[in-house]
């Protein structure tokens, strides 16, 4: 798929936080994962703007698309820390293969929430056999509204007839299957619809490729009169807004954990430029300056991470999950996009050479603060959350 790159010596700072959170074995063997399996192909999969399947597939059959299954459907039963750790050090060598996996994530969480037995038995077996999968939730006419839909789903006796068009789908080139919200008599429902049925195609528009998380052009997904089997309706009909908005509170934590990959990998190529350049007669890191740019980027990346990580418990204990994953994902976005640039000050003139990866670093960070749900967005679900518990409090006297 490419040639190897070579990459600066990860700054063990910023992998001590793992140590105290996950299994040091299974940290080795991710660590030791991404570097065979996304590293050597990171620059060559943004610069030509492809889906990294060969990654995705590698990773998938040593168990890192399938880590919370569980174990009767091919999983390992692992809790969102470790899950986020996987989507962190992918992220730390290629953003657009964490992006990959989270689409993977978002379908397989939906399922596994929602979805009928007969469906989870076809399906959530075959992620740890590498399923591609894509959330094709996004129209034309709507955008981030999924309350009301052009895509419409009619109830046969053969089963559900779907005729519609999503739009901008990320993971959407290589998706071998697709998970979709349809208008239906009773509303807005979820369904799983595999790319080689009858009537499923993909179209690329003319605003298909984006300038960062670059993991293959978002292309159009074309439902025409396509027959679904009755058990490819995921969960109860009517209730597909529900579904997505609760799978997107989940996918927000990790998402945060791509973003913290992101500040990582540009902090530590900026702390390595700054140790080996000389100027003036000295390190550029013994600058006064230059040390104090580290410590800001040092400090806030910890903040991030230790949010992240809150935001995973709080996943696995099932407890203020819209909070802490928009919490997350709001400020590891912004430390992310905060270091890149911080990175390419540092580096100077060889920081906006084509050559460096920090124009990488910052494109997909800036597009990671819009990306899987806005940073306005989680600030009204945050807003939201202050507004109910303001209710309880008693108004002040006098």
């Amino acid at each position: 798929m490419g040639v190897r790159q070579t990459e600066a010596q990860p700054y063990e700072w910023s992998r001590k936080l793992w140590r105290d959170i996950a299994d040091a074995r299974f940290l080795d063997q991710l660590c030791a994962a991404v570097a065979d399996d996304v590293l050597p192909f990171a620059d060559q999969i943004d610069r030509e703007d492809v889906y990294p399947i060969e990654s995705i597939k590698r990773l998938a059959r040593k168990g890192y698309t399938s880590l919370t299954l569980e174990r009767k459907w091919g999983g390992q039963e692992a809790g969102f820390t470790e899950c986020a750790a996987v989507f962190e050090e992918s992220s730390y060598a290629s953003a657009a293969v964490g992006i990959s996996l989270i689409t993977i994530l978002q379908a397989q969480t939906l399922i596994k929430l929602f979805g009928g037995a007969s469906l989870q038995q076809q399906v959530l077996p075959q992620f740890s056999q590498g399923l591609i999968t894509s959330y094709a939730l996004t129209e034309a006419n709507h955008g981030s509204d999924i309350r009301s839909l052009d895509t419409k789903a009619v109830r046969t006796p053969e089963g559900w007839r779907v005729k519609g068009r999503k739009s901008f789908i990320t993971s959407g080139s290589a998706a071998e299957a697709y998970i979709i919200l349809a208008e239906t008599d009773v509303g807005v429902s979820t369904f799983f619809v595999r790319n080689d049925m009858p009537g499923v195609s993909t179209e690329q528009g003319p605003n298909a490729s984006t300038f960062g998380l670059r993991n293959g052009p978002h292309v159009d997904l074309v439902l025409d009169d396509v027959l679904l089997p009755l058990d490819h309706l995921v969960g109860q009909e009517g209730k597909g807004v529900r579904q997505a908005v609760t799978t997107l509170d989940f996918s927000r934590t990790v998402a945060g954990a791509i973003s913290i990959g992101i500040a990582r990998a540009a902090f530590d190529r900026a702390l390595a430029f700054a140790a080996g350049r000389t100027a003036f007669d000295q390190q550029v890191i013994e600058f006064q300056g230059i040390q104090w740019y580290f410590a800001d980027m040092m400090a806030e990346i910890d903040a991030a991470r230790l949010l992240v990580y809150e935001a995973c418990r709080s996943l696995d204990r099932h407890e203020d999950i819209a909070r802490y994953s928009s919490e997350a994902k709001l400020l590891a976005s912004r430390v992310a996009t905060r270091t890149a640039e911080q990175a390419v000050q540092i580096c100077g003139a060889y920081g906006v050479t084509e050559n460096a990866a920090f124009g990488r670093y910052l494109r997909d960070a800036k597009a990671y603060e819009i990306a899987g749900g806005s940073s306005e967005i989680l600030k009204n679900t945050i807003g939201k959350h202050l507004f109910r518990f303001s209710q309880n409090i008693m108004p002040a006297k006098g």
